[in-house]
């Protein structure tokens, strides 16, 4: 280790910024901290995107509150998942005691009690928030495959299901419709719809059809349908205060592929309908990216190259993505060479692959004077190895830190409290109310059902003709036709084959774009 004054030195140097900045802490030296050697994280630079690692209770939520909070007062919008409910209390003020305001002076931190302006989200409705729902379009073939783990084929074959649906104008809200669609393709009369680019086997289709019916029983069809959330409402402010919107994840266990593919979708979203903002002062939104290992357990290549195009890409459209998980090896090479902030709490090495994961996180950082192999498992709670990006684009010294403490309440919020902003948003009104207009389950059915009736008036009528008028000079009739041909060969089935709605726009992810 260099001698303490060259240690303060350095890390007051390396972190003074010209800009604004996110303050994290204090230079910790010998269990000291030195408030003269801020720790910080440049506003312009937060869009360069970074990562918040650490085992389970070292400190992660917090940081990411401490965070959350000074991008609130910069007028930065934030967006969290919430998976264990802690973060709910930011938008309460937090309580003062004698242990933490001895702890505040001593890293140079100004502590008032203040709580954010907070919006509270829940998948489907499921929790206590506003419900937030896709449709099965927008959301698209590739996220879908990923969560209903589809291999190679099975995902084209899907794609294939939705380009029919896009091209025939079969709006696919819910999972009914898109099971509507699969089936009618599956069927005798609809193969051939399919013949000329290459068809849908009957396996292929039961197979998603399967993985699609144990996908609802999980509860996943409160997830799907409309209203559709529009992620613009991520982008508000509040009294000159970014909002700080937290999806809450109930029963996270159970379903983990759909909240994290889901928030890839909300990414995905904000991806295609920003507008080009190249290096700003500040972000539109900071995105915060929690158990970020699920996102990336099982992906196909394809899928982990669209996430780092869309974490490449995102950054200019003002939106900055924070990962938060246990290890830097959680988060694919990929995609960690593009993260310019670290925080890196506590690591343990109790296990032969807690110190695999170890090495490989000592090896993601600068070198610098710290045996980080043997600091990072000393780190007390709310400490972390720090180096960011600073406003040059090179890497800022690595500084072990103490860092500063929230402001709101480092607790989840009363229940009441919560119901009572959730009621009082207008968000809930715009999307609490289910709709269910007509869609490609309706549409199919309508057709079908037409299609009945018309073979079975034409049936009618052809026999009625042949009542009024024998068969003349003895020739035989001709054989009739089968219910399924009459069908066909109905002008209300030709006229739904000839339908053609436009196809839909799809970016990254074969995500839908919406129309404005």
């Amino acid at each position: 280790m260099a001698e303490t004054g060259d240690v303060v030195e350095t890390v007051k140097q390396g972190y003074a910024f010209e800009g604004a900045a996110i303050e994290l802490g204090a230079l910790l030296v010998d269990g000291e901290p030195k408030p003269e050697a801020a720790v910080r994280i440049p506003l312009s630079m937060v869009n360069r995107h970074g990562l918040v690692a650490g085992a389970t209770g070292t400190g992660k939520t917090k940081t990411l509150q401490l965070m959350a909070e000074q991008l609130s007062a910069a007028g930065v919008a934030v967006f969290a998942a919430d998976i264990k409910g802690d973060l709910s209390g930011i938008s309460q003020p937090g309580e003062s005691s004698d242990k933490l305001l001895a702890r505040t002076k001593t890293i140079g931190q100004e502590w008032t009690a203040t709580g954010f302006p907070t919006e509270f989200y829940a998948l489907g409705g499921q929790g206590t928030g506003i419900p937030i729902r896709a449709t099965v379009t927008s959301f698209g073939p590739v996220l879908l495959s990923k969560v209903l783990g589809l291999n190679d084929v099975q995902e084209s074959s899907l794609g294939l299901i939705f380009h029919y649906a896009d091209k025939q104008g079969l709006t696919l809200l819910d999972l009914k419709d898109l099971r509507a669609v699969i089936t009618h393709l599956a069927s005798d009369e609809g193969k051939a719809d399919l013949k000329d680019l290459g068809g849908l086997s009957a396996a292929t289709a039961g197979v998603i059809l399967r993985a699609l019916i144990g996908f609802a029983d999980q509860g996943a069809e409160a997830f799907f349908g409309e209203p559709e959330f529009d992620t613009a409402d991520l982008l508000a402010q509040r009294d000159g205060k970014g909002l700080i919107s937290l999806l809450e994840l109930p029963n996270l266990q159970d379903r983990p592929a759909l909240f994290s593919t889901f928030l890839m979708w909300l990414l995905a979203d904000l991806f295609h309908d920003l507008p080009e903002v190249g290096d700003a002062d500040k972000p539109k939104l900071v995105f915060f990216f929690d158990e970020a290992h699920l996102l990336f357990n099982d992906a196909s290549k394809a899928f982990l190259d669209s996430i780092a195009q869309t974490v490449r890409l995102i950054r200019s459209k003002g939106v900055g993505v924070f990962f938060v998980t246990q290890t830097p090896k959680d988060v694919p090479d990929d995609v960690l060479a593009q993260l310019g902030s670290r925080v890196q709490h506590q690591l343990r090495a109790h296990t032969p692959n807690d110190a695999k994961a170890l090495k490989a996180t000592v090896s993601t950082f600068p070198n610098s004077s710290y045996d980080l192999g043997e600091v990072l498992t000393q780190l007390g709670i709310g400490e972390a190895i720090v180096t960011v990006m600073n406003e040059k684009g090179a890497p800022t010294p690595v500084a072990w830190t103490r860092l500063r403490a929230p402001l709101s309440l480092m607790a989840p919020a009363a229940a009441d409290q919560m119901t009572a902003a959730v009621q009082g948003s207008p968000n809930n009104a715009k999307y609490s109310q289910v709709l269910d207009r007509e869609s490609a389950y309706e549409i199919l059915a309508k057709k079908v059902q037409a299609g009945a009736e018309q073979a079975q008036a034409e049936e009618q009528a052809k026999q009625q003709q042949q009542q009024e008028q024998p068969t003349s000079h003895g020739r035989a009739p001709k054989p009739e036709k089968s219910m399924v041909e009459q069908v066909i060969g109905s002008s209300a089935f030709k006229q739904f084959a000839r339908t053609a709605g436009r196809e839909i726009v799809r970016g990254l992810f074969g995500a839908a774009r919406r129309r404005k």
